[in-house]
């Protein structure tokens, strides 16, 4: 991984170099993961026997939607509850809105009330249909195009020949370009509140701030999501 050099400037800036800090990373994040079924996306089944009768019905009812009506996250749980969080494709950033996710849980609590008549899933299985959420996981690369404009927060492992194990390290940044063909991302610090701190209360991003990049390969990015805060 490479870090690029930080520029001086001889105006008022601070001249130290940009430290990033711990704050960055929210307890709740200590654990979540791409894939995970809940907040970092994808399926989890939790070894129960009926989950993927539960998931295939899942998709089913997406499918009735045109395709508009994705699903997210998916997560069924050895305490009987089916966690579902659906994506509108039509819109920019995915969000469904209320009468979305009310079509949906009727439409698929339906299916459910069928499975459990037949037997193929256990009786009084609970069903939560919501968004993706707010500081929703970016999957990489598929995701990148579609919230290049949004500030992310990055965790990252970064490789130092120098050093003997690899080094983690996070920040929230702005995505200044991504090659597929390269499996890369380059990143640069994003103009927010946490970020300007850090030059003294008040003040805009330093210039050594605005120049400095981060280049990522693909497989190197631990968590990317979205980070709501301005």
């Amino acid at each position: 991984m490479l870090m690029a050099d930080i520029v001086d400037d001889d105006d008022s800036d601070n001249d130290d170099d940009y430290d990033f800090e711990d704050e960055f990373e929210s307890d709740d994040e200590q654990d979540l993961y791409v894939g995970d079924g809940g907040a970092g996306g994808g399926v989890s089944l939790a070894g129960t026997w009926w989950g993927k009768e539960a998931w295939a019905l899942a998709e089913e009812v997406s499918t009735s939607f045109d395709g508009d009506l994705k699903i997210y996250a998916f997560k069924a749980t050895a305490s009987l509850e089916i966690r579902v969080r659906i994506e509108k494709m039509s819109t920019r950033y995915g969000s469904p809105t209320i009468d979305d996710i009310e079509a949906y849980t009727i439409a698929y609590r339906a299916k459910l009330d069928d499975a459990e008549s037949a037997g193929r899933i256990p009786k009084n299985v609970s069903l939560e249909v919501s968004s993706p959420g707010v500081e929703r996981v970016i999957r990489v690369p598929d995701d990148l195009e579609r919230f290049k404009e949004r500030s992310m927060y990055v965790r990252y492992v970064m490789t130092n020949e120098d050093a003997a194990t690899p080094q983690e390290g996070d920040g929230v940044f702005r995505l200044i370009s991504y090659d597929v063909d390269l499996c890369e991302c380059t990143w640069g610090i994003a103009d927010v509140k946490i970020n300007r701190q850090q030059t003294g209360k008040g003040r805009p991003l330093s210039k050594k701030q605005r120049e400095w990049r981060l280049q990522t390969p693909f497989e190197s990015l631990k968590l990317v999501r979205v980070y709501s805060e301005c």
